[in-house]
């Protein structure tokens, strides 16, 4: 078993019957759904809240039932993946474009699950480029703000185009190399009008799994 499959696993623990779900993004996140799928196969009786359309296709293929964000107004517990964390459990979201309403599903869950593998944990933010999801329309403007805080600037592409998220936004991934201080580059990202999000997830998880340098499961509260 590999170590997404291992932390994913480990996860899924916290789920109890009867709860609502968030079900995260990504390649790490997939193991816990799959997890959650072979439950309720065997009688668990849980809704799912995803995260993105690939997760509500991939809950959808495995019978896990759905409920609309809409109709509730609290999540149970939700697992999500991350892209890079630090001891602290800040963590980089949005490798895979879902940033949003995973900070969304984020905002109004009772219990915050992160898992991470191993090769995810750094000292400091930063190595990994942090995604921030941006209106098309002069996004060229948003671009040049968010260069003013500091960072080298990619509009995220897809076969030569603008990525578009889930929801017609764009992505753009900003280098920043060293995010010493999270809650304040997060605070100056939500004062530039065309930003609709950013991918600093600080001090929303309740805990963190992983793997420690014995191979063994970590959990950061």
């Amino acid at each position: 078993m590999n170590e997404k499959q291992l932390i994913a696993e480990k996860a899924v623990d916290f789920i109890k019957d009867g709860m609502i779900v968030g079900l995260g993004t990504g390649s790490t996140a997939y193991w816990a759904i799959t997890k959650i799928g072979e439950l309720v196969r065997n009688g668990m009786n849980i809704k799912g809240v995803p995260t993105s359309i690939n997760t509500e296709k991939l809950a959808q293929n495995l019978n896990i039932p759905l409920v609309n964000i809409s109709e509730i107004k609290k999540i149970d517990i939700t697992i999500d993946g991350a892209d890079e964390f630090d001891e602290n459990k800040n963590v980089i979201k949005g490798g895979g474009g879902a940033l949003l309403r995973e900070k969304i599903i984020a905002s109004i869950t009772n219990y915050y699950i992160i898992i991470a593998d191993s090769s995810k944990k750094v000292e400091v933010l930063g190595n990994f480029p942090l995604p921030i999801e941006v209106t098309p329309f002069a996004h060229e403007i948003t671009i040049y703000q968010l260069k003013q805080l500091g960072c080298s600037t990619n509009l995220r592409l897809e076969n030569d185009k603008p990525f578009i998220t889930d929801n017609k936004n764009f992505i753009v991934d900003c280098k920043f190399n060293r995010i010493n201080k999270p809650e304040e580059l997060a605070n100056k990202l939500n004062s530039i009008p065309g930003v609709v999000e950013h991918g600093l997830f600080s001090n929303m998880a309740d805990i963190l799994v992983t793997v420690n340098n014995c191979g063994e499961i970590s959990i950061i509260e």
